[in-house]
């Protein structure tokens, strides 16, 4: 009986021990399991995706031409250069006036007055006085470009500056050529998926580059306005209305 009691202790205590051990070996699981969970709160799954960039071009014609028209005139005293400077530049928008260009398109771009020097043995000397004006003007009818040069060449403007070429409300062209990136986007990446052999998803960001060049300016020499040359003809071409598409897509 003495033997039976002895083994019995022994077999209580093994037990004991065994869940004890057990019971530690899961508190350590759960604790590890915890941590796994604890390190991943305010992280994003982890996503595969694909970049691509997709081009749209619209081609359009200009419907407005701006172009600078002044003088630049230098005399003895600031009095005579501004007077003679401002007579040809009133009468200058005179003619606009009549030639149908509206005073919200003829803004002043620059009005300036400079003293101008000689230096001879060290010593400078008061020359005179430099004086600058010109405006900045906006032609809607384009076929009135010429004829605003020849004007400005027969008052004597000296200070004629380059033409380019706009339009004056971009956006509707530009949603076209917005559309035409993004479906190009879209065929080069289901193309990708394809070869990759995975499945595309929805898009996940989308950005733009959108613009519009214009041609480079045109500039006009005092001998083709009106100093013993003819006034070109104006081309105003066509302008590229693009925009570049950046989507990603995600990767099923």
């Amino acid at each position: 009986c003495g033997g039976h009691k002895k083994q019995w202790k022994h077999w209580v205590a093994g037990t004991a021990a065994f869940a004890l051990l057990a019971l530690g070996v899961a508190q350590v699981f759960l604790a590890v399991e915890r941590a796994k969970g604890l390190s991943t709160i305010g992280k994003a799954p982890t996503q595969r995706l694909i970049t691509i960039t997709g081009l749209g071009k619209v081609k359009a014609l200009p419907d407005i031409a701006s172009v600078n028209l002044g003088h630049q005139i230098e005399r003895r005293d600031v009095r005579s250069a501004q007077l003679e400077n401002t007579t040809k530049m009133n009468a200058m928008r005179a003619t606009l006036r009549k030639l149908g260009i509206a005073d919200a398109d003829v803004q002043t771009a620059d009005y300036s007055i400079y003293p101008q020097y000689d230096y001879k043995d060290g010593q400078q000397s008061l020359r005179g006085y430099l004086v600058t004006q010109s405006l900045s003007v906006k032609i809607r009818d384009l076929e009135k470009i010429s004829t605003v040069l020849d004007e400005a060449g027969s008052l004597g403007l000296n200070q004629v500056g380059g033409i380019q070429f706009t339009i004056d409300d971009p956006e509707k062209l530009r949603q076209e050529a917005r559309t035409k990136a993004l479906a190009q986007a879209k065929e080069k990446a289901s193309t990708l998926a394809t070869v990759m052999g995975v499945r595309l998803g929805g898009v996940v960001s989308f950005s733009e580059d959108a613009g519009g060049p214009t041609p480079p300016p045109v500039y006009f020499s005092e001998k083709a306005m009106g100093m013993g040359g003819a006034v070109p003809d104006i081309a105003p071409g066509s302008l590229d209305v693009t925009v570049t598409a950046y989507v990603q897509y995600e990767i099923e």
